[in-house]
């Protein structure tokens, strides 16, 4: 139906399980790569306008690769990482899979865990130019969660498989 570098938009024949017919329109995007750059108690962020939204928001850096390539997740990653933020890694340790929208989109997502970081500069793509970013402390990011200031859901499920993978989150052992 539409295509662009970014994303394509099909409409798909379907038949549902009680047998009817319809139509599913689905917006396929490729993989992406989210960062949680972290430096003891403290989290990096970047905070950009998103078009959409009509405002600017804080999240975690990430993003896909340009003209719909399919890129290696870790490599993705290390390239997101330092265009945004300057940020360079001495270790990426990937942290799960997320799904953006299975109800809207295919797009899916590998989170990574940032450490050892040295500071470069920023290689920021056009539509990045202006992009801040800045270094909270986690409870001051909790904060702009409770607080409404951070709303992107991908920010905010890395941010929950980080701390499944540091061990401070509950469990129930069965």
């Amino acid at each position: 139906m539409y295509a662009n570098a970014w994303m394509t938009v099909r409409e798909d024949d379907i038949r549902r399980a009680d047998g009817s017919t319809g139509i599913y329109g689905v917006v396929d995007k490729p993989h992406y790569a989210l960062v949680i750059p972290l430096d003891g108690d403290r989290l990096h962020l970047v905070e950009q306008f998103r078009y959409p939204l009509g405002m600017r928001r804080w999240e975690f850096p990430q993003g896909t690769a340009p003209n719909l390539a399919a890129v290696d997740a870790g490599e993705l990653a290390a390239r997101e990482l330092r265009e945004e933020t300057g940020l360079l890694a001495r270790e990426l340790t990937a942290l799960g899979v997320l799904d953006v929208a299975p109800g809207l989109t295919s797009q899916r997502g590998t989170v990574f865990l940032a450490t050892g970081l040295t500071q470069g500069e920023p290689a920021r793509e056009p539509e990045e130019q202006d992009m801040r970013t800045a270094w909270f402390a986690r409870a001051e990011f909790e904060a702009m969660i409770t607080s409404g200031e951070i709303t992107d859901a991908q920010t905010i499920a890395a941010y929950t498989l980080l701390l499944l993978h540091e061990g401070l989150l509950p469990h129930e052992t069965r």
